[in-house]
């Protein structure tokens, strides 16, 4: 076994990884990253498509208020473009069909509520310290998102509204995640509206050549004798000065660890001495979200010329949400449809042919019967990614963020945490994943 000595080791090669990495080697200190899969990226991924041009099938959006994120991309010479939104959106909700530019035609009662419940939820959000989520003392964390619903929401559309939100949001179902974790995640992009926006807000823009291009560049700027693919890390010992970290084929010995990867798969890591119980109790307690995201490619976006911009909702398909997923130039034409939540549960268990149907079958419903006929078709399934084991991030039952949630960021020892799940801005996203790095390099750096 090849050993190697540094200052600082690094767990995972995505976002959150790459850019302590970056941040610690401008200060000086000497760093190795080791990366369990053959790429970069971790839940950024990009697409082949030819001719020059690629689309996502992991993680892509950027939003204006995610600084983090956009400097990065700036130091690294990415430029962004903005997502498609001219024209008609579609609803399928409650049976109905709605085309619309503004707001759906449904009840106006239904949505009138919709907005009242999500400026009630905004308000819940402004009270949480997004450094400290544990220490409020309101009782949100003894709530589901769906108890909550069940108490505060009264009309059908309002309950549906909320229920696809949570799903294409979190990646989960209003039953499977605290209130609490909802309104952390909320205060930590500065409201609901960030969050649930395109045009100013959380899928404002996409990274021209794919956000996995970030990665890419990092990687290469700190070189392959630092970013070390094809190497889960299987120990991380510590001493009292000095910590051990083995892969599969290689040793590490350094003087401080940055763990990068999603609580649940740093749960698999073997700990000597074993983490604190409140730690472990933390990896054991936190699941990572339910999506296949499925991508239909057509020579054109077709959908333009019958003025809609790509953007559906559905309550009743197997397609929950669309976007246009098009390169810059919009050719090809490509349809973006999530499966999530339970969707995505129970559609990765039938073969891909007939997920396949379920989904162009949604799309053709959304914007008529050519959408069934795609030149090619691109699914990923991140909860059968081994690396991965779910999208886009963890989120928190009830009774973990105020059980557990102070040993999400606490060192142990010479042991670091990192990764947008322990992020304070945009928790769940790129912008998130890329802070927390820079958190633990910080941290690092106030240590040695």
């Amino acid at each position: 076994m090849k050993t190697i000595s540094v200052d600082i080791a690094i767990v995972g090669a995505g976002l959150a990884g790459l850019s302590a990495a970056e941040a610690l080697s401008r200060a000086g200190r000497t760093v190795i990253v080791l990366e369990a899969d053959e790429r970069v990226g971790g839940r950024t991924l990009n697409y082949d498509l030819g001719h020059g041009k690629v689309v996502e099938v992991g993680g892509q959006w950027v939003g204006p208020t995610q600084r983090h994120l956009l400097d990065l991309a700036g130091r690294l010479n990415v430029d962004t473009y903005p997502t498609y939104t001219t024209g008609k959106s579609v609803a399928m909700l409650d049976g109905g069909r709605s085309v619309y530019r503004h707001v759906p035609r449904l009840s106006p009662f239904g949505l009138m509520e919709s907005g009242l419940t999500l400026a009630r939820l905004d308000r819940l959000a402004r009270r949480i310290d997004v450094e400290y989520p544990w220490t409020d003392r309101r009782g949100l964390d003894e709530l589901t998102m769906a108890s909550w619903m069940r108490a505060h929401v009264h009309t059908r559309v309002a309950r549906t509204m909320l229920e696809l939100l949570i799903e294409n949001v979190f990646a989960c179902t209003p039953a499977d995640v605290s209130l609490l974790h909802i309104v952390t995640c909320v205060q930590s992009a500065r409201g609901m509206s960030p969050l649930i926006r395109t045009r100013g807000g959380a899928e404002d823009a996409r990274f021209i050549g794919g956000s996995q291009l970030l990665s890419l560049r990092l990687a290469e700027q700190l070189g392959p004798e630092i970013v070390i693919l094809n190497s889960p890390v299987r120990t991380i010992a510590q001493s009292a000065d000095r910590v051990r970290v083995r892969a599969e084929s290689i040793e590490v010995r350094a003087s401080h660890v940055v763990v990068t990867v999603p609580p649940a798969l740093a749960g698999r890591i073997a700990y000597d001495p074993p983490l604190p119980a409140s730690r472990d109790q933390l990896t054991q307690r936190t699941p990572m979200g339910s999506i296949i995201k499925c991508l239909a490619i057509y020579d054109e976006p077709f959908w333009r010329n019958d003025g809609y911009n790509g953007q559906a909702v559905a309550d009743r398909l197997a397609i929950h949400a669309t976007f246009d997923n098009s390169p810059p130039d919009g050719h090809p034409g490509i349809l973006l449809g999530f499966l999530a939540a339970g969707n995505a549960r129970s559609l990765a268990r039938v073969e891909e042919s007939e997920r396949r149907h379920a989904v162009l079958r949604s799309l053709a419903a959304f914007f008529g019967p050519r959408a069934q006929h795609p030149r090619d078709y691109v699914e990923m399934d991140w909860s059968a990614q081994e690396w991965a084991r779910g999208c886009y991030s963890a989120h928190f039952p009830p009774g973990v963020w105020t059980g557990y949630g102070d040993a999400l960021r606490a060192p142990v020892g010479r042991l670091h945490w990192a990764g947008t799940e322990s992020a304070t801005t945009w928790i769940g996203y790129m912008e998130g994943a890329v802070q927390s790095g820079l958190r633990a390099a910080a941290d690092v750096l106030d240590r040695s």
